[in-house]
């Protein structure tokens, strides 16, 4: 097979595959559907907010509709990479994910108070979205290299925490402390599916609990958020404004919602609607049942992911599997975090719902992991082909 031939083939097996190695259709399908979700909810939730600032009620929805299509070339492009280009350059990726955490703080742009945007000419790049992807790709391999030593040492458990708390530093001066809890959640749960010791695990949860309770008492600003979320009926106007705004838009919406664009609360009552609280916009045009269809997708992503690394792994595919493992507890603690924060389950902190919420950074760093964990999973299901095709020649 000349190299021609083989660049084809390479291209054309993820999607033309045969039954068994094929692409997963159900996983690929609930990304598409929440992404199409997201197209409806960004121009719903914005037009109020982008016909005032810039005179295009579809400025926003132009932008994201943009946003999309690059995030589907990404995803192809990441289904061509085979997974041990990825595992070869992850030393890369551990500085490229700490390089733009520093360069940010350099010449990041600052908006509302903090310092989390790369101005690339007409798009910011979001640091943080682009470096927790590459610190799990890192960990990763770390954890292949050193298994038995993360299951049966504190050395092997306490190195990565190096680069974590490195990492934490960086964000933190930011500030960015939602992101640092998707990181070291992601992380840590990486690191227990490895096979750390569950003690080991206890423990430093127990000290990551008190450091981030430390980074909140120790901050008025984060405080003023904890005392609005145990009663933000208490400064409705004030510090609990934003909770208050989205409770009554999931008051709204009822069982079947006020119906797609009805939403009261987008039109300058809820802040940024159409980013951090657009799944309450959401739940106020589609009701419970639509809040519960996306919220069934967002855990079926999560489930499906964690299944794909639990196959791999079982494959001896370690680093497929440790890395399928980060790309789940990444999507499904940010998602879970920003619906949490939407309901009032968790204090208020500006996190974008995945693949929902209006962003280019986000959207674009999420399309990528999906078209990881598709590699993964395809190069999964195509060395089981190889080892029946092997078995067969030996029988």
């Amino acid at each position: 097979m000349t190299l021609h031939q083989k660049l084809l083939s390479e291209i054309r097996s993820p999607f033309t595959g045969h039954r068994s190695s094929a692409l997963d259709l159900p996983l690929l399908g609930a990304v598409l559907v929440l992404m199409v979700i997201g197209l409806i909810m960004v121009s719903s939730a914005s037009m109020g907010v982008a016909g005032s600032d810039y005179s295009d009620p579809f400025h926003f929805l132009n932008r994201q509709a943009f946003f999309v299509f690059a995030g589907l070339f990404l995803m192809c492009a990441m289904l061509v990479v085979p997974v041990k280009t990825v595992e070869k350059y992850s030393w890369l990726s551990l500085f490229g994910g700490l390089g733009l955490l520093l360069a940010v703080l350099i010449v990041g742009r600052e908006v509302n108070g903090s310092v989390r945007w790369i101005p690339l000419g007409p798009f910011s790049l979001q640091a943080s979205e682009a470096a927790k992807l590459m610190i799990v790709v890192y960990l990763a391999a770390y954890l292949v290299r050193r298994l038995d030593e993360v299951r049966t040492q504190w050395t092997g458990f306490l190195k990565p925490m190096a680069i974590l708390i490195v990492s934490s530093v960086l964000l933190l001066m930011e500030p960015d402390l939602g992101a640092l809890v998707v990181l070291m959640g992601a992380s840590m749960g990486m690191i227990f599916l490895a096979g750390a010791r569950l003690w080991q695990f206890i423990i430093l949860i127990l000290l990551l609990v008190s450091c981030i309770a430390g980074l909140i008492v120790f901050e008025p600003y984060r405080m003023a958020r904890l005392a609005s979320y145990m009663d933000p009926w208490a400064n409705a106007f004030g510090s609990g404004y934003q909770l208050t705004q989205s409770l009554i838009a999931f008051g709204r919406g009822e069982w079947f919602g006020e119906g797609l664009g009805n939403s009261l609360q987008k039109l300058f009552y809820l802040p940024e609607a159409h980013t951090d609280f657009v799944f309450a916009v959401l739940a106020e045009e589609f009701g419970v049942l639509g809040a519960v269809f996306v919220l069934t997708l967002i855990l079926f992503i999560s489930w499906r992911a964690l299944q794909i690394g639990f196959r791999a792994e079982a494959k001896k595919l370690l680093f497929h599997g440790y890395v399928a493992y980060g790309v789940g507890l990444l999507y499904s603690s940010q998602a879970l975090i920003n619906i949490a924060v939407n309901t009032g389950l968790l204090p208020t902190k500006g996190l974008a719902l995945p693949l929902i919420s209006y962003g280019g950074s986000s959207l674009l760093i999420n399309c990528l992991a999906f078209g990881l964990l598709l590699r993964i999973d395809y190069e999964r299901r195509r060395f089981n082909v190889e080892k029946d095709n092997k078995n067969r020649e030996v029988s």
